[in-house]
């Protein structure tokens, strides 16, 4: 019965979103958000620059931070002024990011690791279940566990599916 209110209010609710083509607001991932959980991070290959605070991650890059994983061709990983942590992540050459049942896709990613705030930009495309979002940005609250979908907005809903 659950499924079924919550289905259909998500019906109206993203035909309503469709209306009006932008600033559609969803539920993303089944996690709560620690920013200060360990971030791990594998490759190909590392360049790191003292000078600017940065390290580079180029080939088959796969970031995990508690149960969310962030794939990429390339990412830059830019520290805190003190290097005691991890400020920001950038993605680029195709993104995919996975939290929970949830997943998106996009050109790009900048991850403000402070914030706990993932902006996707290019092409996104949000799966959740059987059902589907595209626009031009998405700005995911992972604290909030929710997304912002910003552009122009595009849904196809599978009826009668949880």
């Amino acid at each position: 019965m659950i499924h079924l209110r919550n289905s259909i209010a998500l019906f109206f609710f993203l035909i309503a979103g469709a209306a009006f083509a932008q600033g559609t607001s969803v539920p993303f991932g089944g996690m709560e958000g620690d920013r200060d959980a360990p971030v791990e991070v594998t490759a190909d290959q590392l360049a790191v620059s003292d000078a600017d605070d940065t390290a580079i991650f180029t080939g088959n890059v796969v970031i995990g931070q508690n149960d969310m994983r962030l794939s990429a061709p390339r990412v830059e990983v830019i520290y805190t002024a003190d290097q005691s942590g991890i400020s920001r992540l950038l993605a680029s050459g195709g993104v995919t990011l996975v939290s929970g049942e949830d997943a998106a896709e996009a050109q790009e990613a900048d991850y403000d690791v402070e914030a706990g705030i993932v902006i996707m930009t290019g092409d996104v495309l949000l799966t959740q279940t059987a059902n589907t979002l595209v626009s031009d940005r998405m700005r995911l609250d992972l604290e909030a566990g929710t997304a912002q979908m910003d552009g122009r907005v595009r849904t196809v809903l599978q009826p009668g599916r949880e």
